[in-house]
């Protein structure tokens, strides 16, 4: 049996995704920047994509620029605002994701100043908290709207707010939070956010930046004006149609696929209540309907994956981009958890092709591992 429960990682394609990217493929041959109708086909798809993805997250398709996927967008969200302006200071939360803090981290070794917002122990990033970071000149703000391993959502809104109290671009990774959440940038004083298509069942290798227009930035790549001059090369059109649909998808069904979701993760939490031994962290939080986040004292979260993983079961043991590191989450750690139990931790993310049936597979094969534990404890004397 194979049971994948790591929707947070990456989400299996839409057959419908599929049909309108074959169609691209196989009968789209013009480059979307050339003028005769071939090329005016192409950038026609290009154009009705942009207005999807910008309905999803409540912008207006001319503040979408495409890019190469997540990573790509975040990037150039902090190269954009930083490249050749005079080094200040960057307040990024401590809870961001690799492709935000990586870059952040070489800024840092370019002359920017870098402050990292603390959390609570519910993985919040608090007003006061940010506050503390923010001086005259902090140049960018960078909270994302949900955290990929406790799926804690933040108060984007109101920290947005804070940061441009002080004249700081306020930057919003919503990569997992979108298709999962309402998200509308026009009113909640977000300046840059960063999407995914492969996190809301399109594919991989696609991704945007939402820009607000009073801006003034610079590319990441140059050598052609596509994408407003923010993004040069040829737009991947097939992909870019994939991502379109997946969002259009996304935003009709986002009612829908939340409640399915919750549901099975109130199953799964009511169960995991019942065992001292399990620890599932930010659980006090709001938090996105799919995600849990736990581990079982006294077993480490990579065996704990592989046992699943020899029952058929996928789960990760935090951000996929992170994998094949010893070290415990950044998150867990930030948010003041012992690293003990935090090296334990792994990440179950739930989606819309999850059943009943899959939720009393785990269920059983992580009750298997807290007894096995509870027999070791005892013939341990503990």
């Amino acid at each position: 049996m194979k049971l994948y429960l790591d929707y947070n990682a990456s989400t299996p394609l839409d057959s419908r995704v599929l049909d309108a990217m074959t169609a691209c493929l196989s009968g789209m041959a013009g480059n979307p920047s050339s003028t005769h109708q071939f090329g005016r086909a192409a950038r026609a798809k290009l154009d009705t994509a942009r207005e999807q993805v910008a309905a999803l997250v409540g912008a207006h398709a001319s503040q979408v620029i495409f890019t190469s996927g997540g990573t790509e967008a975040n990037n150039l969200a902090l190269h954009a605002v930083t490249w050749r302006r005079q080094p200040g200071r960057l307040a990024i939360s401590s809870i961001e994701h690799p492709s935000v803090l990586e870059p952040a981290r070489a800024l840092a070794a370019q002359g920017w100043q870098l402050d990292l917002i603390g959390i609570d122990d519910q993985c919040r990033v608090t007003s006061e908290a940010l506050m503390e970071k923010l001086y005259q000149d902090t140049r960018l703000v960078s909270v994302m709207t949900a955290n990929n391993e406790t799926g804690v959502i933040q108060d984007i809104a109101g920290l947005a707010e804070k940061a441009r109290s002080v004249g700081a671009v306020f930057h919003n990774d919503a990569i997992q939070a979108a298709g999962k959440m309402a998200l509308d940038f026009e009113s909640s004083a977000v300046q840059l956010m960063t999407l995914s298509a492969h996190k809301i069942y399109g594919p991989k290798g696609v991704g945007a930046l939402i820009v607000d227009k009073t801006l003034e930035l610079a590319p990441l790549m140059v050598g052609g004006g596509q994408e407003r001059g923010f993004r040069a090369g040829t737009e991947n059109v097939a992909g870019i149609v994939g991502f379109g649909v997946a969002a259009e998808l996304a935003k009709t069904q986002l009612a829908e696929r939340a409640a399915y979701t919750r549901r099975w993760r109130e199953r799964l939490e009511t169960w995991l209540a019942r065992y001292p031994e399990i620890s599932v962290f930010a659980k006090h939080a709001e938090r996105l309907p799919n995600t849990v986040q736990l581990a079982i004292a006294g077993i480490d979260g990579e065996t704990l994956l592989m046992q699943l993983d020899r029952a058929g079961i996928a789960v990760s043991s935090g951000s996929a981009c992170s994998s094949g590191k010893t070290e415990p989450s950044h998150v867990l750690m930030a948010m003041g958890v012992d690293a003990e139990l935090a090296r334990g931790a792994i990440r179950i993310s739930l989606g819309r092709d999850t059943t009943e049936s899959d939720i009393e597979v785990l269920l059983t094969a992580l009750g298997q591992q807290v007894k096995w534990m509870q027999k070791a404890s005892q013939a341990a004397g503990w």
